[in-house]
C-alpha cells in the first residue's frame, strides 16, 4: 500500500521495503527551538532519536533576496511508516514559513534499526 507523502518535502521514490529506516531533517532558528521539537518528536514516539547540531550557517533564497542565518539542525531517526507523522509534528511545532523538511531513506545496522523500529512502535 503507497503511503500518502509526509507535509513538507516528499521523497522522490517509494522505500525498498516498508521497514525502512528513514532521517529527516530539519533546521530551527535557535538551539531552544530545535532541541524542544527533538523531545516533543521523540517523547510522542514519532521519531526514536532526533540530533541537534550547529550552529550551522544557512543561506538560501528567500522570495526575492539571497538570506543567510544561523541556524540549528535537527536529523530525526523513525521508520518510514511513522514519516507522515513525524513530518506533520514538526511542521506543527515549526515556526517558519516554509520549514525544510528532508526526507531520506538510509541504510542501518541491524541492531540499529530494529532499536528505531520499537522505539516508534
Amino acid at each position: 500500500m503507497a503511503m500518502p507523502p509526509p507535509t513538507g518535502q516528499p521523497p522522490s521514490h517509494e522505500p525498498p521495503d516498508a521497514e525502512a529506516i528513514v532521517e529527516i531533517r530539519t533546521t530551527f532558528s535557535t538551539r531552544t527551538a530545535a532541541e524542544t521539537c527533538a523531545a516533543r518528536l521523540v517523547a510522542d514516539r514519532v521519531a526514536a532519536c532526533v540530533q541537534v547540531d550547529g550552529p550551522v550557517q544557512s543561506t538560501y533564497r528567500w522570495k526575492t533576496a539571497v538570506e543567510t542565518a544561523t541556524e540549528y539542525r535537527c536529523t530525526c531517526k523513525t521508520t518510514w511508516e511513522r514519516v507522515q507523522d513525524c513530518s506533520d509534528a514538526i511542521a506543527r511545532i515549526h515556526d517558519y514559513e516554509t520549514p525544510e523538511i528532508i526526507v531520506a531513506v538510509v541504510s542501518a545496522a541491524t541492531a540499529y534499526a530494529a532499536w528505531v523500529r520499537s522505539s516508534v512502535a
